[in-house]
């Protein structure tokens, strides 16, 4: 156990004291939030400018006299007589779009040949809340058209909303929810990507010791088991000080840049719901409420869990395939077939788990070894019973152990063995054999 310690030991001070460890722990927090911060200045400024639609209305059927205008958009009548004129000066002057609507015999025929006429190709937004702005005109056109009134239209108009509420009477909401998709999403994409950075720097330390022949003298005094373990230990140690630096330098940074120059990462969903023309009340509930409302302590203490647990699962494997090379080019043969169930993982997140978060395929591949730490990490923000949590970490301890000792056979043969890149059936006969 001593000998366990001061490899583990030695391991992290290695990893810590390396320059590049150095540099990207402090030089991550920058370039996250730096893009960040980037992204939602240029999205301020893209929306600080509004866009001129200039419009020609040739139908009698739609009054577009009085379209909305808001914080993005302008709609300016064109005076003149013919298409023809509309779209020239439209060309000629300053204008975002020419929007177009033809004289038609009815107005499902005007429906359906509406068109909007662009120098640059326009965003799906915009058009979208343009589609729902002139849907509500011809409706009620329509409406009138069959001998509906004004007044029967609006005591018809009924806004149905459904609110979510759990048994014991907790309320979410849309913009809750989506903050659990993003919470969740993020925690298990973070989860793959340093089980790969750091699995792989686990490989290559072995590698380094094995081709320096560093290895021979350390394993006199030793044991090959011991040594793996201490190579996994200190390497996840120093990932999770890596994550809780980055953490902290993070919020730091994002608090500073949003006083300094005043800008809102939230700004981007409300305008975007503003320029959809959507009047869903996005700010129902305030941000401190939805991040109240989360689970949070289960969030952060589950995301170190399965963070080392799926490290530890992988590292082991990476270690293993490390010991059985003697250089990094021979490792992708090996390295491939680890990285795709986390591969799986990602996407079974993605495809069912945001969708059904309690079906039976998400809760499978959140108790499933190979895939609990990012398929989990998905699921915890929706609400996981904690027999499922607990069952997913004791899981992920077993197979760990049964991985490590199938690894520490590799380990303990390959490790000594150059020159030769091993194959499948040779790797399988040093488990089953020694």
């Amino acid at each position: 156990m001593s000998k366990l310690k001061l490899i583990t030991k030695r391991e992290f001070i290695a990893k810590v004291r390396n320059k590049s460890f150095i540099v990207m722990t402090f030089l991550m927090p920058l370039l996250m939030v730096g893009m960040m911060t980037l992204t939602v200045y240029l999205s301020k400024k893209n929306t600080d400018k509004a866009k001129e639609i200039a419009y020609f209305n040739a139908s009698s059927f739609i009054n577009t006299s009085d379209l909305k205008n808001n914080s993005t958009v302008h709609y300016i009548p064109l005076k003149v007589s013919s298409f023809e004129q509309a779209k020239k000066e439209v060309q000629e002057g300053d204008f975002y779009g020419l929007l177009y609507i033809p004289k038609e015999e009815t107005i499902d025929e005007t429906a359906k040949n509406i068109q909007f006429y662009s120098k640059k190709a326009p965003g799906t937004t915009f058009i979208e809340a343009l589609e729902h702005q002139l849907s509500k005109k011809i409706k009620h056109v329509k409406y009138q058209t069959i001998g509906i009134s004004e007044a029967k239209m609006k005591e018809a108009n009924i806004k149905t909303v459904v609110n979510v509420v759990n048994f014991e009477g907790e309320k979410t909401s849309k913009l809750l929810n989506g903050a659990k998709v993003g919470i969740g999403s993020a925690a298990g994409y973070l989860i793959m990507m340093f089980i790969i950075i750091y699995g792989n720097l686990v490989m290559r330390s072995v590698i380094e010791e094995k081709t320096s022949r560093i290895i021979e003298i350390i394993i006199s005094s030793v044991k090959p088991f011991d040594l793996m373990l201490g190579k996994i230990f200190g390497t996840s140690l120093a990932g999770l000080l890596q994550f809780t630096i980055w953490a902290a330098l993070g919020f730091v940074i994002l608090t500073v840049a949003q006083l300094f120059l005043n800008i809102d990462p939230a700004a981007i969903p409300n305008q975007t719901m503003l320029a959809q023309g959507n009047q869903m009340a996005v700010m129902e509930n305030g941000i401190l409420d939805v991040i109240h409302n989360l689970p949070l302590g289960t969030i952060v203490f589950s995301f170190i869990l399965f963070f080392l647990g799926g490290f530890l699962l992988y590292s082991s494997i990476y270690a293993a395939i490390g010991a059985a090379v003697d250089n990094e080019t021979d490792t992708q043969q090996f390295v491939i077939p680890v990285i795709m169930p986390l591969m799986l993982g990602v996407y079974v997140g993605f495809a069912s788990v945001l969708s059904d978060p309690n079906g039976p395929i998400a809760t499978f591949f959140s108790i499933f070894p190979l895939t609990s730490p990012i398929v989990m990490m998905m699921r915890i923000p929706f609400g996981v019973p904690l027999w499922q949590i607990t069952s997913a970490l004791a899981l992920l301890l077993l197979s760990f152990i049964g991985v490590v000792w199938v690894a520490a056979k590799i380990y303990r043969i390959g490790i000594l063995m150059y020159g030769k890149k091993p194959t499948y059936k040779e790797i399988f006969n040093w488990i089953k054999n020694y």
